[in-house]
């Protein structure tokens, strides 16, 4: 039952359309690369279309309607926003999760040292990655740093052209014979996963202050190059070293995203786990208007290292939110939130892992996810027995079946890899836990975890189309 492939049956008009999304996503993926850019971009996108704080509402104890728009922020890294439909809360809500962190490497607390007259900055890798693959890669420094009096010092090096960037060294092949014959898992160990930062010392004049900076009694023999570093974050950001005590520094791959192959039908960037359904997810939510039951679109932080955490999908927020929502709609009464939760529907709008001929070996063909066939539905993910999984109702997936075949959406259905090969997980069985029905669903990528990722345009759009159509009609 082999599923076919989207891109046969494009009309002009339909390229068209297909090409401004994925511009549109292009962009969106070179500027956003955190959680926190993540955040605040789809604040400010729901600003634009009418959507309001729902503090703001609670503060002046205003009452929700129908066809009104609030979302909520928790710690600017997890975005959640309504769209008040006809229909009574208690029957439920259609909702779309999905999560906007990806692998990547932090800066620790006490990150800068020198050895050898060489300057770096430590890190501790964050989420499932293979850690070879993040040497000698161009890399770029985003985040924060806050200082003791609230102060927000934003951070972004590394992604204009006129910026430097950074990486992390590797052994040259002529010196490592004995380093070949590691394991893949022990090339790079993850204490080596340290970032080059600089070289320069800095001079101290005979008045014992370094030339063309602020930084006065420096010792040139001790740690020049530390020093001449810590002098350029003074300089540029008016931080100290102990500034990174309060920091949040996230280490990504440096350069915008990229149209790929000959024919530019994919996609080649950083991050697009989860951040090709959190686009496709949010411009659908945007897109849909005067629903009959509530809509909801769940942006969610810490999804790579368990969902945990107060701004993972297992903290209460989205929980609390929905309390207030029902507050904000009448009397509240917790019977109301539970049979609200149990009656929602929702896509865990997460990837999926596309078929790779050049790893067959991996992936059950039959049931695997391919290029430009759409969007794909994991039944279920977990590991070997299903262990950890979330597993849909055949009920729910006839449903949606219906619903895509009706709108002409693309959409296939796959495995994550051989039985006793392949595993993953997402937030649904944490939202299944509400008794409300969940199935995953989103786009493959190729090269997942990986630096860059690849995806199709194709299935980009079938994407944000059938999570639309599910908006609209899944109930």
């Amino acid at each position: 039952m082999e599923r076919p492939n989207a891109w046969k049956n494009y009309k002009k008009s339909e390229r068209t359309k297909l090409e401004k999304l994925n511009r549109e996503y292009i962009d969106f993926l070179s500027k956003n690369k955190t959680e926190r850019e993540c955040a605040a971009f789809a604040v400010e996108e729901a600003k634009k279309a009418g959507y309001v704080d729902i503090r703001d509402i609670i503060k002046k104890n205003k009452k929700l309607h129908p066809g009104d728009k609030v979302y909520a922020v928790n710690m600017k890294k997890y975005v959640v926003l309504f769209n008040i439909g006809k229909k009574p809360m208690e029957k439920g809500m259609a909702i779309l999760g999905a999560h906007i962190d990806s692998p990547r490497m932090d800066i620790k607390q006490n990150p800068l040292y020198e050895d050898t007259e060489l300057a770096y900055l430590d890190t501790h890798y964050y989420g499932g990655i293979k850690k070879y693959q993040w040497v000698t890669v161009p890399l770029a420094i985003h985040g924060v740093f806050v200082k003791k009096d609230g102060t927000v010092v934003d951070v972004c090096i590394g992604e204009d052209p006129a910026d430097p960037v950074f990486c992390v060294t590797d052994l040259l092949i002529h010196l490592s014979q004995e380093n070949m014959e590691k394991k893949a898992a022990k090339v790079i160990e993850g204490e080596a996963l340290d970032i080059l930062v600089g070289s320069e010392p800095l001079v101290v004049t005979a008045k014992g202050k370094s030339e063309g900076k602020e930084d006065e009694g420096a010792d040139e023999k001790k740690d020049a190059v530390k020093q001449n570093i810590l002098a350029i974050l003074k300089k540029k950001y008016d931080v100290t070293e102990e500034d990174f005590l309060s920091a949040e520094l996230e280490v990504v791959p440096a350069g915008a995203a990229r149209e790929s192959g000959l024919d530019r039908s994919m996609i080649m960037a950083y991050g697009q786990d989860d951040k090709v359904c959190a686009f496709t997810s949010l411009k659908a939510m945007l897109a849909v208007d005067e629903p009959q039951h509530t809509t909801c679109c769940l942006l969610v932080d810490k999804e790579e290292i368990g969902s945990v955490g107060a701004t993972g999908m297992r903290s209460q927020f989205f929980e609390n939110t929905v309390a207030e929502l029902i507050g904000c709609m009448g009397a509240y009464d917790d019977r109301l939130l539970k049979r609200c939760l149990a009656n929602s529907r929702m896509l865990s709008s997460d990837v999926s892992a596309a078929f790779d001929p050049t790893y067959a070996s991996a992936y059950e063909k039959r049931n695997a996810a391919y290029f430009g066939r759409g969007m794909v539905f994991n039944k279920f993910t977990g590991s070997r027995g299903k262990s950890g999984s979330n597993d849909a109702n055949a009920e729910f997936m006839a449903r949606i079946r219906g619903i895509l075949d009706s709108a002409n959406v693309s959409f296939q259905t796959a495995e994550l890899g051989k039985v006793d090969v392949g595993g993953g997980g997402t937030i649904a069985y944490i939202m299944a836990l509400y008794g409300m029905d969940v199935i995953d669903c989103g786009v493959a990528v190729l090269n997942m975890h990986a630096p860059w990722e690849i995806t199709s345009k194709a299935d980009v759009y079938e994407t944000e189309k059938g999570y639309e159509v599910f908006l609209k009609k899944i109930f």
